[in-house]
């Protein structure tokens, strides 16, 4: 969440940002209106308390009728004292749920919805198939000749929109996920394999059931959740802690498998592997002091299109309209392949600036020159299942093979992928 200091100070700030979002801007003052009332009540409560304490110290000193009467007022103070307790505890109560309904102040980021994205740069050049004298085949197609990817078997273990990879199409996949990790490894992140299951707190903290519930899966026995990402549990992994950054960042790389229900998302890419239910992925996850977070947050970008290039893909840069930055981001800039069959870019990276918004929930603070301070956390993806879309229809030949991007070949063992006889 916000910084509650921010709103007070600069409502009109948070209302822009309501605004660029398309969200209600009447949220702002809704939250003004239940922070008053819950410092009033407190005020009361306060009040209240230090007179019951106050007059407390008389009753050993009266006697007789005096003493009946404050023994009386001490009865009545009590049972007021408690009253504006619980006044107190249901008015932060009341802003808290407001609060977390309350994204991000936006930064920068442009105003509209999911088209009004600007585009930053377009890197390399579609393959005009039609000069080579034929017709590009979809990655589906290309790895079930393959022998790569097998959707029906998914379909029949566990329901649509799941798969397996396997042979050559397990090896590519575990190829860039391995070289994804290695270039985090040797930019000084710490590997990491995370839990795949959270509990609430941990969800929650990392704005991941805000406004998104239907989104995600939930075990509702144990209360845990299926996380979408190794944010969710790179998040928590410093709750309630005060960190050390006096020697920099602290930057992990999570791997896990991540799963989303894709919900709402019924007859969109029903063929194949973009829109799925579980896959991989490697996800970049930094904790910094404020100030540094728009230059991690660059970093990151920078790594991203670093490993893009080393698949040999063209892709484009965009800055991620404030409707759809998500609760959690301030900024957020994807990264977006060219998918020849579909004539289009399509996102295989978002990396996120999300200020000090999860760290305020999870309790994650660091050592600050005015004492302990929220730290500011960021994320990056380096590699995931998607990016098969992209390579294999890229760099598909007439013949129905696949050249394998150079930097793999050493982790597949193969130069070119070749379909089954």
């Amino acid at each position: 969440m916000i910084d509650i200091r921010l709103l007070r100070d600069q409502p009109d700030l948070v209302r822009a940002s309501q605004r660029s979002r398309g969200e209600d801007e009447g949220l702002v003052d809704a939250i003004l209106a239940a922070d008053e009332a819950r410092r009033a009540s407190l005020t009361d409560f306060e009040a209240a308390r230090a007179e019951q304490k106050a007059i407390g110290k008389d009753v050993a000193r009266a006697q007789g009728d005096e003493k009946q009467a404050i023994l009386a007022r001490v009865k009545d103070l009590s049972a007021r004292v408690k009253e504006l307790d619980a006044a107190a505890g249901s008015a932060q109560v009341d802003l808290d749920t407001l609060m977390t309904k309350l994204g991000n102040v936006a930064d920068g980021a442009p105003a509209g919805g999911e088209d009004d994205f600007v585009v930053l740069e377009e890197v390399g050049t579609p393959r005009d198939f039609a000069a080579e004298g034929f017709e590009p085949k979809d990655h589906l197609d290309l790895a079930t000749a393959l022998d790569a990817i097998d959707m029906d078997r998914g379909a029949k273990v566990a329901g649509s929109r799941f798969y397996f990879l396997k042979g050559v199409g397990a090896r590519l996949e575990m190829a860039m996920l391995h070289l994804a990790m290695q270039r985090a490894i040797a930019a000084g992140f710490t590997p990491m394999i995370t839990p795949t299951l959270v509990n609430r707190t941990t969800m929650a903290g990392a704005g991941f059931i805000d406004h998104h519930l239907d989104e995600v899966y939930h075990l509702p026995a144990d209360d845990l959740f299926l996380t979408g990402t190794s944010e969710v549990a790179l998040a928590g992994y410093h709750a309630g802690e005060i960190l050390d950054l006096s020697q920099g960042p602290i930057r992990y790389a999570g791997q896990s498998s991540c799963y989303r229900r894709e919900a709402g998302s019924y007859g969109k890419d029903t063929k194949g592997i973009i829109r799925v239910h579980q896959f991989n992925k490697i996800e970049m996850f930094v904790y910094c002091r404020p100030e540094q977070a728009v230059a991690e947050h660059q970093r990151l970008l920078t790594m991203e299109r670093e490993m893009i290039d080393l698949m040999e893909l063209p892709y484009r840069v965009i800055d991620v309209a404030a409707g759809d930055l998500g609760g959690p981001a301030a900024r957020k800039f994807d990264c977006e392949a060219w998918v020849p069959t579909q004539g289009k870019y399509r996102e295989i990276t978002s990396t996120s600036n999300c200020t000090t918004f999860q760290a305020r929930r999870l309790g994650t603070r660091f050592k600050g020159k005015a004492g302990n301070e929220v730290a500011a956390t960021l994320n990056g993806t380096l590699a995931t299942t998607r990016w098969l879309v992209a390579i294999l229809e890229n760099h598909q030949q007439a013949d129905g093979s696949v050249v394998v991007p150079e930097a793999l070949r050493p982790l597949v063992g193969l130069d070119v992928l070749r379909p089954k006889e």
